[in-house]
């Protein structure tokens, strides 16, 4: 198979931002300083990460501590908030270590995290009152079923698809089985919503209360042509108004963030896949930002609001009071965590590590319809039968088979929202599941366009260390990447029109 080329990111045409220049930065340019440093918490589903950058986006120390995720019964999913803010501590002081005495140059801190898990907690106390419950969490699907004839509605207002995964629906939860939650409502003391506000709330030294558009938005609570809560939303999912964060800035004043032993201006708040778009520097229109993880999201970036886009998600992924970037989105929720689920059903601990070289081997006819943790975009069915069709049962083919299944739902949401945004140019893949040279050459072959890597999976904390930073023209000067160029390949193209009949003829979409 053809290698990818390796050479340094070649510039392109950005999104028009009238603020990306240096000084629009919010760290120091004085020659005689010491450098100034950014501090980026990444707050993941399977752990808290600390990375410290530079001015040009060069990494100098990191940090990393794991987190539980556990599922005490089928479609729940949930984490601790002690353990994830103390994990959190824990990667900022491995990283401050690893530092010395430049610790002290740290001028400012980002925080991305997990955008559609929610939890409650007291206002006074800070203390959790719930579990965190993840994005992966879906134990109120049927009852959201029962909302279908306001899905149409609900998408208008937010710009998301009617889905358990997001945050209002758990909320409810919550204020029907904890009496914990019930407590603090009729005490006063009740504070709700996304988890980047906890996490905002519990390490910054004024304790504030407030929440990022993205990261609002993903409570399906919130207004996106208001840009703040709606009264209706909240009447509809049946939880008391008065409990949720001010609606603040993506780059805003958040407060002074204190962990591990740094303290510095907390500068951008943002979600984990919207801080992504912005790891490559200022987004290009002509780019399809696609980030694989646990779950897999490609995004275009729009100065414009883009209106109702059915099928798909539109959101904000950057306000600062002055410019702001929309994106139109698809997601796939079984990418890691459907590799994660094959090798618990194989009981291959090492599946991962061995794809490249399955990926290598002529693939075989096996299809997979995954529905891992429920369909996303463009099809949007929290509960769905995943299955392999084919007579196929070796392990290698199943593997195969699920990575392809990554790349025909990732392929499903770029040709959907193919008639709201330009004619895409290049991919611009980044994650920890893109680092599979395989996956990287189907998505190049089935869009017949170049797959640019980043050297690096690092995008949510490179997204919000930039956005953290004010931006700086510098940022990613002299970085380099990988890039797939695409090749024929009309057997994944005629596994791609069989896999997506398939899937026609079970969603209807």
């Amino acid at each position: 198979m053809p290698q990818p080329q390796h050479r340094p990111k070649a510039g392109n045409h950005a999104l028009s931002s009238p603020h990306d220049t240096p000084s629009r930065s919010a760290l120091s340019t004085n020659p005689m300083a010491s450098e100034p440093l950014i501090l980026a918490i990444d707050q993941g589903t399977h752990a808290s990460r600390a990375l410290v950058l530079d001015r040009r986006g060069q990494i100098v120390a990191r940090g990393e501590k794991e987190v539980a995720l556990v599922r005490p019964q089928p479609d729940w999913a949930e984490q601790d908030g002690e353990e994830i803010v103390a994990s959190i501590h824990d990667a900022v002081a491995q990283a401050a270590a690893a530092l010395g005495g430049r610790a002290r140059d740290i001028a400012a801190a980002g925080l991305s995290s997990q955008r559609s898990s929610a939890v409650c907690w007291d206002r006074e106390t800070g203390v959790p009152l719930s579990p965190i419950f993840s994005w992966q969490d879906r134990r109120m699907h049927a009852w959201i079923d029962s909302l279908a004839a306001r899905g149409d509605a609900v998408h208008r207002r937010t710009g998301l698809y009617l889905s358990p995964h997001y945050g209002a629906s758990k909320l409810r939860w919550a204020l029907d089985h904890l009496p914990a939650v019930r407590r603090a409502r009729d005490a006063g003391t009740l504070a709700w919503g996304p988890m980047a506000s906890f996490l905002v709330h519990r390490l910054t030294r004024e304790r504030t209360f407030a929440a990022d558009p993205q990261c609002a938005a993903r409570t399906q609570l919130w207004n996106l042509q208001a840009r703040d809560w709606d009264a209706e939303l909240l009447a509809l999912f049946g939880l008391p108004a008065g409990f949720l964060p001010r609606s603040a800035q993506t780059c805003d004043r958040w407060g002074t963030l204190v962990a591990g032993g740094v303290e510095a201006p907390l500068t951008a708040v943002n979600g984990d896949q919207s801080a992504a778009v912005f790891a490559f520097g200022w987004p290009e229109a002509e780019s399809a930002y696609v980030n694989i993880g646990t779950s897999a999201f490609v995004q275009r970036a729009v100065l414009r609001a883009p209106g109702h886009v059915p099928r798909q998600l539109t959101g904000i992924v950057l306000a600062d009071g002055d410019t702001t970037v929309y994106t139109i989105e698809g997601n796939v929720n079984g990418a890691g965590a459907g590799l994660e689920w094959l090798s618990n059903e194989l009981g291959i601990d090492d599946l991962t590590a061995r794809l490249p070289e399955w990926l290598e081997r002529p693939a075989p006819d096996l299809l997979f319809l995954n529905g891992i943790a429920g369909l996303g975009g463009p099809f949007w069915r929290a509960a769905f039968d995943s299955r392999f069709v084919g007579d196929d049962a070796k392990p290698w083919s199943k593997a195969v088979a699920l990575v392809d299944s990554i790349a025909f739902l990732l392929q499903a949401n770029v040709d959907h929202m193919a008639a709201y945004v330009p004619p895409v140019e290049r991919i611009r893949a980044s994650g920890g599941v893109s680092r599979l040279d395989g996956l990287c050459r189907k998505l190049a072959a089935l869009n017949g366009v170049p797959v640019h890597r980043r050297d690096d999976p690092e995008a949510s904390a490179r997204g919000i260390a930039y956005l953290a930073a004010g931006r700086p023209a510098e940022w990613n000067a002299g970085a380099s990447e990988e890039v797939f160029e695409p090749q024929h390949d009309a057997a994944l193209r005629e596994r791609y029109r069989r896999w997506r009949a398939l899937m026609a003829e079970a969603t209807g979409v």
